[in-house]
């Protein structure tokens, strides 16, 4: 596990509350996922969004899922907290 992976993983159970290994597990499940396909995406985006136990408005549902669908998704830490808390 790379750095940047480390700490987003450090970071979800910090403040999300997720165990590292549930986050795995999704990523296990769509390992083959088609994530140019709108619905696909919005139903992950909505599964972690629970995990998390966090609400997710339409609006930012609907920037999280166009950034991921467009291939938009920043690399770096800041600019994901940036996408994820607007």
């Amino acid at each position: 596990m790379n750095n940047f992976q480390k700490g987003m993983f450090d970071k979800l159970q910090k403040n999300a509350n997720i165990n590292p290994d549930d986050v795995m597990k999704v990523a296990d499940s769509v390992k083959n996922a088609n994530f140019s396909d709108e619905k696909t995406v919005r139903n992950l985006v909505r599964h972690l969004a629970k995990m998390a136990d966090r609400p997710l408005t339409k609006e930012k549902e609907d920037k999280i899922v166009q950034a991921i669908v467009n291939n938009k998704m920043p690399g770096d830490m800041q600019s994901l907290n940036h996408l994820f808390k607007k």
